[in-house]
């Protein structure tokens, strides 16, 4: 059973390659969603997959690349996304 999650991620992660680390990693787990930068420097991460591979992505946020420093990751308690069939970045 498919489950959802979502991230905002702070720190230096934006002009750091974050959202295509993010995008690679997803994809390579064969998980749903979309990755985007916010206003306020941080990474939001909207994400569709089973418990155990969400589980071992958030760890692979939590290192991020090398490039990058994640100070936090918070879920955040609204985990609606549509239907995807892959893994996306979104942008503005």
């Amino acid at each position: 059973m498919d489950n959802t999650r979502a991230y905002r991620i702070t720190g230096m992660v934006q002009g750091v390659g974050f959202r295509y680390f993010t995008r690679n990693q997803a994809r390579s787990l064969e998980l749903s969603g979309w990755v985007c930068n916010r206003g306020d420097g941080s990474v939001e991460v909207h994400v569709r997959g089973d418990n155990q591979t969400l589980d071992k992505f958030e760890g692979v946020l939590r290192e991020g690349p090398e490039s990058s420093h994640v100070d936090e990751i918070k879920r955040l308690k609204d985990t609606t996304i549509p239907d995807a069939k892959t893994f996306e970045i979104r942008f503005g």
